[in-house]
């Protein structure tokens, strides 16, 4: 298994507001997200970190705003800790080597491909198309991509 970490390097890559949403728990306005309409195969992973994270076939319009998947690519890939902000209780969504803040996960999603909705800041990800996967180290990934 690859090593994904969080690095003074990594940090200084990334644009004001990636290092708002992943560092400061923020969250980015809805409809705004590079991601919200990508319906590209590939995979999403931690900006930071490079950790793989979620797969384009998992993904689906649930028109929140946000990018939204079924689940992650495994579920050891993210942590869910319970977040009581905003007046709210709601189940916050890491990445589980990087540590960056991506989103919060809900009870809402299609009941058909087990019930979740990890909505996902875009600022929080990268894109790998699936003719880049072997190339950037994500080959283990491609039989959970749809397409060619």
């Amino acid at each position: 298994m690859s090593v994904y970490r969080k690095t003074p390097e990594a940090l200084a890559r990334l644009t004001p507001e990636q290092y708002h949403v992943t560092q400061e728990n923020a969250t980015e306005y809805p409809g705004t997200g590079e991601y919200l309409h990508n319906k590209a195969a590939g995979i999403y992973v931690d900006v930071v970190s490079g950790e793989p994270l979620f797969a384009s076939s998992d993904k689906f319009d649930s028109h929140c705003g946000w990018p939204s998947f079924t689940r992650p690519l495994q579920p050891a890939s993210v942590r869910e800790l319970r977040d009581t902000t905003h007046g709210m209780v709601r189940t916050e969504v890491r990445s589980a080597q990087g540590d960056s803040h991506l989103g919060h996960v809900f009870p809402d999603g299609p009941a058909e491909r087990g019930g979740l909705r990890y909505c996902i800041n875009s600022a929080s990800l990268r894109f790998v198309p699936r003719a880049e996967m072997e190339a950037e180290g994500y080959g283990a990934y491609l039989d959970q991509v749809e397409g060619e």
